[in-house]
């Protein structure tokens, strides 16, 4: 259940391998000894990073799993490093899941994210973009389709069973009585070669008109479907209405533009207003412009316009900026509804015009099906006509005896070839209905499927929200924070309290926002299932956690992931795990070893 791995020239790691057993495996070193670089040669394994030693032209990793071998080769060509071989990850959703919540180094972009203090929706759910929710979603509606209609069609075949076994046990009882009645004219009347020669004749072509006959019936019955069929078509094509929203597209587009020009706008007066905010907070005026010190009240100069002001006056216009961000922010979810109003206008129109072009292609094809069946018909119409003039002719020339017998073996001939067309139909509807029950389970799979990736995306943000809001309750319990709790909003921004009111982020020690970047991170990786894909958790720059405080994070990660491998330096006390040696590599000087 080990994993084995030998790096060569990556990273800080001239040379070196290592043995990750399952639970804790900590790489305890100083400074240089390649710790950092360790956790590179293992992303490089997976396939989420190409670390190649600086001033090297090749390296190389080889990794065993209990699943298999890896080997990742990069080359430096032009001043860029490329990747060849086969790593642990090869799909790009895989890959993308596991640089955001399983490779926890300093440089993942979610702890740096909730460093920066940005919001998080675009981080966290960036797997998303990878997925083609949309073509998948095209794809299964195809798939629905087609299964909607064989399942049709297997039900329909499923009632005409009793009715098709009914008429071939009939056909069978009526040809067992035309076969006693025939041996019963054949022993009553003699025969000679005349009367069998016209009695064949006669019967031929009475089996002749009861095949044209049947032939007839059929078409007759065939028509009257497709027509019926064609007008059912017809009245639901006058009867479509296509939506009619005017000018969607560019009211769509001017509401994006405007959308866009509002989040902008926000950005901006946010990043004055947060300036501002903290140059008051901090009271630190004086950074920006001189101060005079009064027993009332402070007065300084305008940093932007030179006129003279005071804290107070500044204090009023950073609320009235408060106020117009807020205005900002409801103009903002004003223009998302309407954008979302467009599109779901758009949609209608799309459909509608779909459903159209499909009836019109239905009745362009029952037309044609139409025509030819009449042709058929007027063919069939025309060889009856014919067998029927055979038959008045020959009758004529048998007596009473020897046309009752040719009757009856036109008839036995006529029901023997109606029982085999029954037969092979029956055999046909037992096979289309066996079919039900498959059927069904496949489309309600479907439509699950369907309803699951429609709803994926508000899904997972609901359930990114939920953990993050969980696990933090965990996190809380354990460590001791100057904060009272951190939750994540609907729009991903993360809100801390502090003392019963929000504080900012700004305000948290280093170690506390280590805490909630690893919250975060650990959210995204139970939302988007990154077990699932690799058993592995990464994590690595933690210098800014105290000891004690250390090895309860460890503890709490180490439940959550089958193999944790993370770096610590020598002063750390001993972790409950595997000790992995750097001393035992061969290392790149300071400069070479840029990931260390």
């Amino acid at each position: 259940m080990t994993w084995n791995i030998d790096i060569e020239r990556i990273a800080g790691i001239l040379d070196g391998s290592a043995t990750i057993a399952p639970g804790v495996n900590v790489v305890r070193g100083s400074n240089w000894q390649g710790k950092s670089s360790f956790i590179e040669a293992i992303k490089t394994a997976l396939g989420t990073s190409t670390e190649l030693t600086e001033g090297a032209e090749s390296g190389t990793v080889h990794l065993e799993t209990p699943t298999g071998v890896y080997d990742v080769a990069l080359t430096r060509e032009n001043g860029t490093v490329t990747r060849r071989g086969e790593p642990y990850l090869s799909d790009e959703y895989d890959v993308i899941r596991a640089e955001l919540f399983a490779c926890l180094d300093e440089r993942n972009e979610v702890r740096r994210a909730v460093r920066a203090g940005e919001n998080l929706e675009d981080v966290l759910l960036r797997p998303l973009d990878f997925q083609n929710i949309d073509a998948q979603i095209e794809t299964l509606q195809r798939e629905r389709e087609q299964i909607e209609t064989e399942l049709t069609q297997a039900r329909e075949a499923k009632k005409r069973i009793p009715s098709v076994q009914e008429k071939v046990t009939r056909l069978e009882n009526e040809i067992e009585d035309l076969q006693a009645k025939r041996e019963t004219i054949d022993s009553e009347a003699g025969s000679d070669d005349s009367s069998e020669s016209v009695r064949r004749q006669l019967s031929q072509a009475r089996t002749e008109q009861n095949q044209a006959q049947n032939r007839v019936e059929r078409l007759e019955q065939s028509i009257e479907r497709t027509e019926q069929r064609l007008s059912e078509r017809q009245d639901d094509l006058d009867a479509l209405e296509i939506p009619e929203y005017n000018d969607v597209a560019d009211k769509l587009s001017e509401a994006r533009e405007s959308l866009s020009q509002v989040e902008r706008d926000a950005e901006v007066l946010q990043s004055v207003y947060s300036a501002t905010e903290m140059v008051l907070s901090e009271d630190r005026l004086d950074l920006l412009t001189e101060v005079e010190r009064d027993i009332d009240e402070d007065t300084v100069a305008c940093w932007t316009c030179g006129s003279e002001t005071t804290r107070a006056d500044l204090a009023d216009r950073l609320d009235a900026l408060g106020s117009e961000l807020t205005a900002l922010r409801a103009q903002k979810e004003t223009y998302r509804d309407t954008v979302e109003e467009l599109e779901t206008q758009r949609e209608e129109i799309s459909q509608a015009r779909q459903r159209k072009a499909d009836l019109e292609e239905d009745i362009a094809e029952l037309k044609t099906t139409l025509a030819d069946r009449k042709q058929s018909l007027d063919a069939a119409r025309s060889r009856l006509e014919k067998a029927q003039g055979d038959v008045e002719r020959l009758s004529d020339h048998v007596d009473a005896a020897v046309a009752e017998l040719s009757d009856v073996e036109s008839e036995i001939k006529y029901r023997e070839a109606e029982l085999e067309d029954t037969a092979d139909e029956l055999a046909q509807l037992e096979t289309r209905a066996a079919r039900v029950d498959t059927l069904e389970t496949d489309l309600e799979s479907l439509r699950d499927d369907l309803a699951e990736l429609r709803g994926r995306k508000d899904r997972l943000k609901r359930e990114a929200r939920e953990a993050f809001d969980t696990a933090m309750q965990d996190i809380l319990s354990r460590f001791g924070t100057g904060f009272e709790t951190a939750r994540l909003t609907a729009d991903f921004d993360i809100v801390v309290a502090r003392d019963g009111q929000e504080a900012s982020l700004d305000a948290l020690s280093e170690g506390e926002l280590e805490l909630i970047g690893f919250v975060a991170a650990l959210a995204g990786r139970q939302s988007f299932d990154v077990g699932d894909a690799v058993p592995l958790l990464l994590v690595d720059g933690l210098g800014g956690l105290d000891d004690d405080n250390l090895h309860t994070l460890i503890e709490y990660l180490q439940q959550g992931t089958e193999y944790l491998v993370f770096t610590a330096y020598p002063e750390y006390t001993a972790f409950d795990g595997r000790e992995i040696d750097p001393t035992r590599w061969t290392v790149a000087n300071e400069k070479q070893a840029s990931a260390d």
